[in-house]
């Protein structure tokens, strides 16, 4: 088999052709970053998701971004509450705001809705967190004003225990865990206290309105999620940071698990976050292995996920060796291609991993072609930071 038989251009015609080769039509279908901030890809991306949205009935984009951040633009895109530049400020984490083809994308939702009346939904599936996290108060003080008392503590314990938000985003906890108040008494009864309005929340789910549901469930997630990470920043011990990137792709999966429920959605995040295969980084001089939340994802929804993996040839000024992958699929004769990725594995002898002089991308694994579904490789792809 040669490679070029494995491959078709990328366009909606060749993407749908790809979605009935599969065993199942996707309800999440993941598109991963080999590296973030790619203008192309980006672009290519919201070009995907149109013709998705026109021709494969999807309704719902997802994002590795802050999911309580995520509920400003999705207010924007339905309802047209506040502005294009307030939604991009506010509602984006990682600076993933400031990327033009976000804002495209927002604008093109916007536009839509204002013209059909089933509406499109915008998603944020990461937890509020870089390395170190945010504050619960949000997401605790946000489910405590939905549900119905008596409730297992008032407002104002809530306050007094989480003090100062500055205790807990304190960005020095990634590298320090005596700074992190994750194991303190206080955080100790938060967590009791967000257990409890979790479990109230499911007896007084029949008495809430769909949205307000919706919403509660986020914030219970959200709340048990950031102060089970912050107990974990807490701790000393070599499990440290493998135990923090499964807990962080955890939290993603919970919320891809919700978003299903609105499916069939296109999710963008790193290919790191999405794959099948165990996750692994060099992190200082530790090599951090971890399941993603694409990985726990296809376990509970079996063939109803899949992922597309990106790829790219010359990086910036970082070209691919010919006998790796990407120099393999630099031979194509298209700029962008869709690749079934099993046929590739089988019509690709050893390639050789490809080592990038760009620390921010990630190359493909070639010993984990058979855990993809398909590639989206660009020939050219230009870092805009």
């Amino acid at each position: 088999m040669d490679v070029i038989d494995t491959a078709r251009p990328l366009d909606g015609a060749g993407l749908s052709a790809f979605l009935r080769s599969l065993p199942a039509k996707p309800l999440l279908l993941g598109l991963g970053e080999a590296r973030h901030f790619v203008g192309e890809l980006g672009e290519l991306r919201n070009e995907l998701f149109r013709y998705l949205v026109e021709h494969e009935g999807y309704r719902s984009f997802t994002i590795e971004s802050d999911c309580l951040r995520g509920l400003v633009v999705d207010d924007h895109i339905t309802t047209g509450a506040g502005t294009l530049d307030e939604a991009m400020e506010r509602g984006f984490s990682h600076d993933f705001g400031a990327f033009p083809a976000n804002r495209d994308l927002v604008r093109w939702m916007r536009a839509y809705n204002e013209e059909h009346e089933e509406k499109l939904r915008f998603f944020g599936f990461d937890g509020p967190l870089e390395y170190w996290a945010e504050s619960p108060r949000q997401a605790l003080t946000a489910l405590h004003a939905l549900l119905d008392g008596p409730l297992p503590a008032s407002m104002e314990t809530l306050d007094a225990l989480l003090g100062p938000d500055e205790r807990w985003s304190n960005e020095a906890t990634a590298m320090d865990p005596a700074q992190s108040i994750g194991r303190s008494a206080e955080a100790e009864r938060l967590r009791l206290i967000a257990d409890d309005l979790v479990a109230l929340l499911d007896t007084q789910a029949p008495r809430l309105s769909a949205k307000d549901r919706e919403r509660a469930e986020l914030y219970g997630r959200t709340a048990t999620g950031l102060l089970r990470y912050h107990y974990w920043l807490a701790d000393d011990s070599p499990a440290r940071w493998p135990r923090l990137s499964a807990l962080r792709d955890a939290m993603m999966a919970a919320n891809l698990g919700a978003i299903a429920e609105h499916g069939p959605a296109l999710i963008f995040a790193h290919n790191l976050h999405l794959q099948r295969a165990e996750s692994s980084m060099a992190f200082g001089e530790q090599s951090l292995e971890w399941w993603s939340a694409g990985a726990i994802t296809a376990t509970r929804l079996g063939d109803r996920y899949a992922f597309l993996a990106t790829a790219f040839g010359t990086a910036g000024d970082d070209a691919p060796p010919p006998d790796t992958v990407e120099g393999v699929l630099s031979a194509l004769p298209w700029d962008h291609a869709l690749i079934d990725a099993r046929r590739l594995a089988e019509a690709v002898t050893e390639p050789a991993p490809r080592v990038s002089q760009d620390f921010a991308y990630f190359p493909l694994d070639p010993a984990h072609l058979g855990a993809i579904d398909g590639i989206v490789f660009l020939r050219k792809a230009t870092p805009q930071r």
